[in-house]
């Protein structure tokens, strides 16, 4: 699944009375990414082969320099293409669970970050099976404003996030 919990030790034990800053559980949500890096140099690679095969019948003429570019600029076409899109997918959300606050921090690709935090022990979490954006809509609510977490999970992740989210919530409250 394109999400992992980090949860973090505690200073002290909980019976202490201590206050800790560290979080108490962190949440790392992700877009998943069907083609890992090594697959995307291999598939340029590749490309680049069979678009270089057919270039062979004509090495040492005059016709070689009229295919290259084309050949040339349909490699790169498909390598930008891809970039792009890997560029897009480095969007990241970070949910954060402190001894008495939660908070989400979604960062863009162009690495604006929208910051979002309410009191632990007011917040919800929301899953509308129908009605939403989409089915199996994914929200936490607290302090007056709902936001969507994990817009980019399948729905099976976002309805095992909501359930593995209420866990955690009611485990640390």
């Amino acid at each position: 699944m394109p999400y992992e919990w980090v949860r973090r030790p505690n200073g002290a034990p909980e019976q202490s009375g201590a206050l800790s800053l560290e979080p108490r559980a962190e949440l790392h949500l992700w877009p998943f990414r069907s083609l890992p890096r090594r697959g995307f140099v291999l598939f340029i690679a590749v490309t680049a082969a069979m678009l270089a095969i057919p270039l062979v019948a004509v090495l040492g003429t005059v016709v070689l320099w009229g295919l290259l570019p084309f050949m040339v600029a349909a490699v790169m076409g498909v390598w930008w293409a891809l970039s792009r899109s890997y560029r897009e997918g480095e969007l990241v959300e970070i949910l954060t669970v402190a001894s008495d606050r939660i908070e989400i921090v979604r960062r863009a690709p162009d690495g604006a970050e929208k910051r979002w935090s309410a009191n632990l022990y007011w917040v919800s979490v929301q899953l509308y099976p129908s009605g939403g954006r989409v089915p199996n809509y994914l929200t936490i609510k607290g302090e007056g404003r709902e936001i969507e977490l994990g817009a980019f999970l399948s729905e099976e992740e976002r309805q095992t996030l909501a359930e593995e989210l209420r866990q955690v919530l009611i485990a640390l409250r």
